[in-house]
């Protein structure tokens, strides 16, 4: 009970009569429950002076200027990379589209230049006249074929990137691990049906194949399934005359134009056959491999030199362009060592075997040195290693094809990459189907079939793509 009368008290000075405070767990007398009420009003006004100080504190606050910097710096560099990537896109859609204008521009000049030299000369043949005909028409062919170009979008995390997108041809992917022969594959010898150590071989779009035949000093043609060859170069033997070959290594095919370039080896000399009339392009030239682009330049390695070299068609009394190595032998990247076959891609760029430091360069157009695109690594069979590299070929994808002579198979290498892979071969040296005795020429058909110079099997070998 006291504890009753105690809590109706007031809570200041304990008088009985007292009034409670609303929301106030505390009484107070008529007294001091005007004090209590003031006590209130002054905490009140203490509760609005804190709020007003923290307002005033809000309202002073600004932006955190870091993270606005940032986010006004992700901004400016993703405009900056939208625009850089449009201006590329641009630029590659201008140069795609003018480049075929003017490359069969300049063709056209050059070829008007021809034609009013030769009206002022008077000194025409056949062979001079089919050049000029077919480049006409190749011409004609060129502008009426234009590059195909696509834009294709794909979406990333902020934007939509673009890219540009060129019509190219399947990749080629595997091919039977039997070989088939289709040349040669009689023993060594001379007869129609023989060979003698075959090196740089050409498959035409009809797939006959001419052979560079080395030992028998000659030039071979297989037509399509054919049980022996015709003669087509060096029917008189070994020798130096302008009918006769001696050790030749190579041989490319102008098919507009139906003549033969061979890389007379023994003779230091690059001849043109046409209709069994000959013709000297280039003197003095210790020629191995030979290639020819797409605008009719012709390529030519020398492997004294250690250099490879270009020449315009009909231009062959100047020295030509030196368009890999030519700094002397060596393994750094503007030199080479004994450099033997060659390729040429779309963009003008040459693959070269440089055999003796076992790997294959690329040179881009007007590079001063070249890149390692495989081998490189010493010489052994591993996957990173190539030994005494011979016939190279590149396909529309990049993806190289390289003859490993020493190691007796045929490997597929992609830029950029640390090692390749087997494609036939590899099962070591041997007569046997799937194997190869120091293979040396490569080339395609227009289906994907490999088509390999096994020179000490003295046959060529035939390998079917699976489709």
């Amino acid at each position: 009970m006291a504890m009753a009368n105690n809590e109706k008290r007031c809570f200041t000075c304990g008088e009985n009569t007292t009034h409670s405070c609303e929301g106030c767990p505390k009484r107070f007398c008529s007294v001091h429950m005007p004090e209590h009420q003031q006590s209130l009003i002054k905490e009140l006004n203490h509760i609005s002076d804190d709020y007003n100080k923290f307002k005033q504190t809000i309202n002073e606050q600004t932006p955190n200027l870091h993270d606005l910097a940032l986010i006004n710096e992700w901004e400016k560099n993703s405009i900056e990379i939208i625009q850089r990537k449009a201006k590329e896109c641009r630029e590659i859609v201008i140069k795609l589209s003018q480049t075929p204008l003017n490359d069969i521009e300049k063709k056209f000049n050059g070829l008007n230049e021809q034609i009013q030299q030769h009206q002022k000369q008077n000194d025409l043949n056949e062979i001079q006249l089919n050049y000029l005909r077919n480049q006409l028409r190749r011409m004609s062919q060129e502008f009426n074929n234009p590059i195909k170009i696509s834009i294709e979008q794909y979406s990333q995390t902020f934007s939509n990137n673009i890219s540009i997108i060129l019509s190219k041809k399947l990749k080629f992917n595997k091919w039977k691990q039997n070989a088939i022969t289709v040349a040669g594959g009689n023993g060594i010898g001379q007869q129609f049906n023989q060979l003698n150590c075959p090196g740089g071989i050409f498959v035409d779009k009809n797939k006959n194949i001419f052979i560079a035949d080395h030992w028998n000093h000659r030039i071979v043609e297989w037509k399509y399934n054919a049980k022996e060859g015709l003669f087509i170069a060096g029917r008189n033997g070994k020798g130096s005359r302008i009918d006769q070959l001696n050790n030749p290594k190579d041989v490319v095919i102008d098919q507009e134009n139906h003549t033969i370039i061979i890389a007379d080896y023994g003779n230091k000399r690059v001849t043109q056959w046409l209709n069994r009339q000959q013709q000297y392009l280039i003197k003095g030239i210790a020629c191995y491999g030979l290639a020819m682009d797409k605008y009719g330049y012709l390529y030519v390695c020398d492997i004294d030199k250690n250099e490879v070299r270009r020449w315009e068609m009909g231009e062959y009394k100047n020295k030509g362009i030196v368009v890999a190595g030519g700094n002397g032998k060596g393994n750094q990247f503007n030199q080479l060592n004994c450099p033997t076959y060659i390729f040429v891609d779309e963009e003008q760029s040459v693959y070269v075997s440089d055999t003796n430091n076992h790997r294959v360069m690329k040179w881009r157009k007007d590079a001063k040195e070249g890149r390692i695109v495989a081998g490189g690594n010493g010489e052994r069979s591993s996957l990173h290693r190539l030994s005494r590299p011979q016939g190279v070929f590149v396909d529309d994808l990049g993806q190289i094809y390289i003859a490993d002579c020493d190691n007796h198979r045929v490997m597929r290498w992609c830029e950029g990459k640390e090692e390749g892979e087997i494609v036939v071969g590899g099962y070591g040296q041997g007569h046997q189907t799937n194997q190869l005795n120091y293979p040396c020429g490569l080339s395609f058909d227009d289906e994907g079939n490999l088509y390999i110079a096994d020179r000490d099997n003295n046959q060529i070998r035939k390998y079917e793509i699976i489709s």
